[in-house]
């Protein structure tokens, strides 16, 4: 069963309000947990993202594709990492996704990725 496990934030905020101290401890603990994801077996794919003020955002205006800087304006928090893992199932998703919120202290989201219709 496939899993995606979602960090939501703001880097800058992040950088702001948390200690040099907070900030090492969370990337020593980002790279354990890749490492232990790859060990097991169990990572599909993992990404950190850049700040969402280099994002863009595709919308479709008179009937053509716009491009306009940053997401929308209504998000204070945007998609900061994410990792996809392969597990056995739920309570072991749930249990890794448990490390992520021990270390950051906020909730992080857990999705299950749909299965592909089948082709015909």
């Amino acid at each position: 069963m496939k899993y995606m496990i979602m960090m939501f934030g703001d880097a800058a905020t992040m950088y702001e309000t948390q200690s040099a101290e907070y900030i090492k401890d969370m990337m020593t603990f980002m790279h354990g947990f890749y490492d232990e994801l790859v060990q097991s077996g169990e990572l599909v794919f993992a990404e950190g993202l850049v700040d969402s003020t280099q994002a863009k955002t595709v919308r479709i205006q008179n009937g053509l594709p716009v491009a306009t800087d940053g997401p929308f304006a209504e998000t204070k928090e945007s998609l900061i990492g994410f990792w996809v893992v392969d597990v056995e199932n739920e309570a072991r998703a749930i249990e890794l996704t448990s490390k992520v919120v021990a270390c950051i202290q906020q909730p992080v989201e857990l999705r299950r990725v749909g299965d592909a219709p089948p082709q015909e």
